[in-house]
């Protein structure tokens, strides 16, 4: 679908109805300055059952300008999450339309004008497909025709509010879109190369943001022995895209990585078919970050933000590193790899290592690391690990906010044992089916000392096996919300 623009109006232009209308069960009977004064029983709503509960929605048929929805607020506070919902209810029940009116006279009165930017969220997330690779029109018709949304607020209610709100869920929707894209791109087409290369055309359009790519040769003069490690058996060069975002007076810093194996095999340690098919899911994490930083300067972040994506492949060849193997970090500290389908947790360990060099107050990295954390929390709810109670609770109010959930798992020091190497400071696996996603983050943690440091396994929610609200089926850009909910917030 092509872009949406979204406008405010205190009346409505063309003098037809709302096709969307939020309701109260108190407005039921009432008259509504949506519908110039008359009631939603003279249009026989209540004979239909209609209560005005919460997210519920009674879709009315109308001619050339498209539906007529009622959707109920109830009396209770919906969540942040539960607007963007809302948002999806309109923006699939607008399939085939090109242009809708939503009245939130009512909503704006009970939820602030902030919540129109959520609303914008779900709207435009709802609409979101990747149809690049689709050649059937019948295919190419499903994708949505809306490309105007009109708001019709108060009288009472300032515009330019309604505008902000409106431009910050515009921002924020499109940096989702964009990670999902990403992650939905064929591994065969976004290769490493091919991916920094994506990220440096993104920013050479922001002049708020500066980009190095690192090549090979730059990799390996920069020492990062793990990230190599993982590219050795890959005819494809690793790349890493380093970001600064540094806007003037910035009081605070965080430095931001994320893994970006465009495609994981296993290596040597090779995967099966099934765990093998949605493996270009495996940048997601990079994705999340790149996405993030492409929105910060719409947003008017204050913070400096430095972001790592650290890409390769991870494929077994004559020349791949073999279970074993010793590799050398850029800290220095030496990991024995073990399995090489546990490569994650060795492109960070070099990632994190150039993170806490840049001395920020905080670090994030975002991972699709362990199936151990898809077991223990499912596929739409996110583990976060780290040193930083304050770090981590600043995370989990941002995924409340965003709707990307997190739940803390521990790093008990009883068990740094599971990483001891017999032969080298660490080992990348920890004891056979024992706290996988704690051993991840057990070993990363060793390249972290002295900073405030969280970790985010997304390797559940990063990607969706079917359609369900604002997520499409695909890559679900997980991350790339939280982070910029993260970054407007104080830390």
């Amino acid at each position: 679908m092509g872009q949406v623009t979204y406008r405010v109006s205190s009346f409505n232009e063309n003098g037809d109805l709302p096709n969307f209308i939020f309701v109260s069960p108190d407005s039921i009977s009432s008259p509504l300055e949506a519908l110039a004064g008359a009631t939603l029983a003279d249009y026989g709503v209540d004979a239909l059952g209609f209560s005005a509960g919460a997210n519920e929605v009674l879709i009315l048929p109308r001619l050339n300008n498209g539906p007529m929805g009622l959707i109920g607020l109830a009396n209770k506070d919906l969540k942040a999450d539960e607007i963007r919902e809302v948002g999806a209810l309109i923006g699939r029940a607008s399939y085939g339309f090109s242009e809708v009116v939503v009245s939130t006279i009512d909503f704006i009165a009970r939820y602030g004008v902030d919540a129109l930017g959520y609303l914008v969220e779900g709207i435009a997330m709802s609409s979101y497909r990747f149809d690049k690779y689709k050649s059937d029109p019948k295919e190419l018709k499903k994708a949505s025709l809306l490309s105007n949304v009109t708001f019709l607020i108060g009288e009472d209610v300032e515009s330019s509010d309604c505008d902000r709100a409106i431009a910050q869920g515009e921002a924020i929707s499109d940096a989702t879109k964009l990670a999902r894209t990403l992650v939905n791109e064929p591994a065969g087409f976004l290769t490493p190369t091919v991916f920094a290369k994506v990220a440096e055309e993104l920013f050479a359009r922001d002049p708020s943001i500066s980009i190095e790519v690192w090549d090979g040769e730059r990799i390996q003069s920069e020492r990062l022995g793990a990230l190599l490690g993982v590219a050795a058996g890959s005819s494809q060069e690793p790349r890493v895209v380093k970001l600064t975002y540094a806007p003037a007076n910035a009081t605070q810093s965080i430095a931001l990585v994320g893994k970006g194996i465009t495609f994981d095999s296993g290596g040597l340690n090779i995967k099966s078919f099934d765990g093998m098919k949605t493996m270009k899911t495996d940048m997601g994490g990079a994705a999340a970050v790149i996405s993030a930083m492409s929105v910060l300067g719409r947003l008017n972040v204050t913070k400096k933000v430095i972001g790592f994506a650290m890409l390769t492949e991870n494929m077994p060849s004559g020349s791949a590193t073999k279970p074993g193997d010793v590799l050398t970090t850029r800290s220095g500290k030496t990991i024995e790899v073990l399995n090489t389908d546990a490569e994650g947790r060795l492109v960070l360990s070099d990632g994190l290592t150039l993170a806490s060099e840049e001395s920020p107050d905080y670090i994030v990295d975002l991972a699709t690391l362990t199936g151990a954390c898809v077991v223990a929390l499912g596929t739409e709810i996110a583990g976060v690990l780290g040193n930083s109670d304050e770090l981590i609770s600043r995370l989990i109010d941002a995924g409340e906010v965003s709707g990307e959930a997190l739940w803390e798992l521990p790093i008990p020091q009883r068990y740094k044992k599971h990483i001891r190497s017999e032969i080298a400071d660490m080992r990348n696996i920890g004891e056979a089916g024992q706290a996988g996603a704690t051993a991840g983050a057990m070993l990363l943690s060793e390249f972290v000392e002295g900073q405030k440091w969280a970790h985010l396994d997304i390797a559940g929610p990063s990607r969706s096996d079917s359609d369900r609200g604002y997520i499409s089926r695909g890559g679900t850009g997980f991350g790339a919300r939280l982070l910029c909910y993260l970054l407007l917030g104080s830390l």
